[in-house]
């Protein structure tokens, strides 16, 4: 009895225990709170020492991506982050913490704001120009743009954006101009540094940049041949069509010693390796550039990107280069570089003497030649009297037609010939109906001799026109002088003149309806229609299907030319307009029955057989087929 008392008594002190015990326990856990902290602490020396472990297996393997670290370095404490600080950027631990401020550059042109955060340019704004929405036109802005440095240290890849640069002595403005100057610097331990200089020259696009290495021999590797700068920048867009902005802008180079290049605007996403030394790397937009220049040039081997997305409204494309500089291990390691920032004006561009005009699309060979020695100087001659532009674009217009029309006179008398001839070429189709064809063209041809009467010589003078067409075909679009200038209802020249804007899309059309590129298309088919009827020939289905075709491209124009700028479908609606004027003129002052009396008596005058002639009748013969003895006595008439 006693035994079972003592055993109750025991399991009930036991349990009793049990109870505070877990009461205890409960009523003194740490707070969640307590719990996070301890466990941060853990892992935060675990991550030292797994990252130490790993950083000298990194140093053995593959350089140190900092910026991986940085990202991780911000969950440490802050003698973790010191020492993993040290570990990821060596002798430039100095320089990798700081606050991100900004220094502001301005001249007459210019205001450029730098980020001592990288020490690069952190915006670019253009002082004379404006966006489409009157907004301030900003070349980029903030992180939508990047310029980085790197470099090897220490079997680190070091990288300036992960760097904060210190203004020395702020900026430094010249006095009595709006020229500033300005150097940054990245310290490393040692008291060396890299600095970057830039200066500014009060009514120039161009800015002095130098990259200088000071100090930094046996912390730059000795074994570092180069160093690399990735550029990349997102354009927004600036101008009234985006399309054509799109079209307009890409990655430029200019080959150390020749040409100007570029990468493809065509296509949502291109890329290039350029094989030769560069001169300078521009992102070329439709009126806007950003250049980067190397008096020296470029390694060989520079890579460049460009892409855009189709919904992507606010930025025209995303546009990059990495390329590299060389470097020779030293106490004092400088660059001199050279930043352009600026509008694609032609003049303006010219004067730099880096062959930066070369990037305004104004066509190849002979097209460039008319633009550049002849249109635009007529242009800016005019441009000098403060005219309207549309006024511009119609005495220019004028002048171009006195030129041609020594050739335009040609044509049409070529034309009124052919016209004169259509009866008999009509009577010789019916005479050889069903017959050898060689025969048929060996009869004609004879005709044409008889008659004095070249058949191409109405093809000639509008080949000869071609060159010039092609030329506006370019300049107009590529003048920043149009650019928001307004004439009647176009409110921009250099865009589309919409009089109408469409609830929906058509396709190979558009959403709006521009009246320029109305008024271009029938005045082309009002043309097409009076060629039609003054040209000679017969009616076969060659002659009938060409002149479907004649009608047919005009319409295919009006799709094209609907977004295109209005500037170029006024400037070939008033070619048309002149052009009709001409041919009223010369119908009143050209005499047909005088050609016709004319034409019958070259009939009645021997003819010495033509080289064209001899050729004929040589391809004849090759085909089997002999001229007549009576046409080969005649000469071929």
């Amino acid at each position: 009895m006693q035994n079972n008392s003592m055993d109750k008594n025991t399991i009930i002190g036991i349990s009793l225990i049990v109870v505070i015990m877990i009461v205890f326990t409960i009523l003194n856990q740490p707070s969640k709170e307590e719990v996070a902290a301890m466990k941060r602490k853990q892992d935060s020396i675990a991550q030292v020492d797994s990252m130490n472990k790993a950083l000298e297996a990194e140093k053995a393997a593959a350089p140190i991506d900092t910026t991986q670290i940085i990202a991780e370095t911000e969950e440490l404490t802050d003698s973790a982050r010191a020492e993993r600080t040290k570990n990821a950027f060596g002798a430039f631990a100095p320089s990798a913490n700081g606050e991100q401020e900004f220094i502001t550059l301005e001249n007459e042109k210019l205001v450029m704001k730098l980020s001592t955060k990288g020490g690069r340019v952190y915006s670019v704004r253009l002082k004379d120009y404006r966006t489409y929405d009157s907004l301030p036109l900003m070349l980029f802005d903030g992180d939508t743009n990047k310029f980085n440095l790197t470099f090897s240290h220490a079997n680190r890849n070091i990288t300036t954006e992960d760097l904060y640069f210190e203004p020395v002595g702020g900026a430094i403005n010249v006095a009595g101009t709006d020229s500033a100057s300005i150097s940054m610097r990245a310290m490393a331990d040692n008291g060396g540094y890299i600095e970057y200089v830039y200066k500014l020259y009060g009514d120039k696009y161009l800015v002095d940049y130098d990259i200088n290495f000071v100090g930094l021999n046996g912390i730059v590797d000795n074994t570092a041949d180069k160093v690399t700068i990735d550029w990349a920048a997102r354009l927004p867009s600036q101008e009234k069509s985006l399309q054509n902005e799109r079209m307009a802008t890409s990655v430029h180079y200019k080959v150390l010693g020749d040409d100007v290049d570029n990468l493809s605007e065509s296509g949502e996403e291109k890329d290039d390796e350029v094989e030769e030394k560069t001169r300078w790397i521009a992102f070329k937009q439709q009126f806007f550039t950003s250049v980067i220049i190397s008096k020296e040039g470029f390694n060989s081997g520079a890579k460049i990107k460009s892409r855009y997305k189709e919904d992507d409204t606010h930025y025209v494309k995303d546009v990059e280069a990495q390329f590299t500089l060389p470097f020779q291990a030293s106490d004092n390691v400088s660059y001199d570089l050279a930043l352009f920032y600026g509008p694609t004006h032609y003049q303006t561009l010219r004067k730099y003497k880096l062959d930066f005009e070369d990037m305004l699309p104004l066509g190849w060979g002979i097209f460039g030649w008319i633009n550049k020695f002849a249109v635009i100087p007529v242009f800016n001659f005019l441009d000098g009297f403060g005219l309207n532009y549309g006024l511009i674009i119609l005495i220019l217009t004028v002048l171009l037609k006195l030129v041609l029309l020594p050739i335009a006179y040609k044509s049409y008398m070529s034309s009124a010939k052919m016209r004169v001839l259509k009866p008999e070429i009509a009577e010789l189709n019916k005479q050889y109906e069903g017959k050898d064809a060689m025969e048929k063209q060996q009869a004609t041809m004879a005709l044409y001799r008889k008659a004095g009467v070249n058949p191409l010589a109405g093809c000639i003078p509008a080949l000869l026109q071609m060159p010039i067409l092609i030329a506006m075909f370019r300049f107009f679009p590529a003048s920043i002088e149009l650019r928001q200038q307004s004439f009647l209802w176009a409110d921009d020249l250099s865009s589309y003149d919409s009089i109408f804007d469409l609830p929906f899309n058509i396709p190979f059309y558009g959403d709006h309806v521009s009246l320029f590129t109305l008024l271009m298309t029938v005045t082309t088919i009002i043309y097409t229609r009076m060629n039609s009827n003054m040209m000679g020939g017969g009616n076969d289905a060659m002659a009938a299907q060409m002149k479907w075709m004649m009608y047919l491209m005009p319409i295919m124009f009006l799709g094209f030319f609907n977004s295109y700028a209005s500037g170029l479908s006024y400037y070939y609606f008033l070619a048309n307009i002149i052009t009709f004027t001409q041919q009223f003129i010369f119908t009143k002052l050209i005499d047909e029955d005088a050609i016709h009396a004319k034409i019958e008596a070259n009939k009645k005058k021997p003819k010495k057989e033509s080289a064209f002639q001899k050729r004929l009748e040589e391809m004849a013969k090759q085909q089997g087929y002999k001229m007549p003895r009576s046409e080969r006595r005649k000469g071929g008439k």
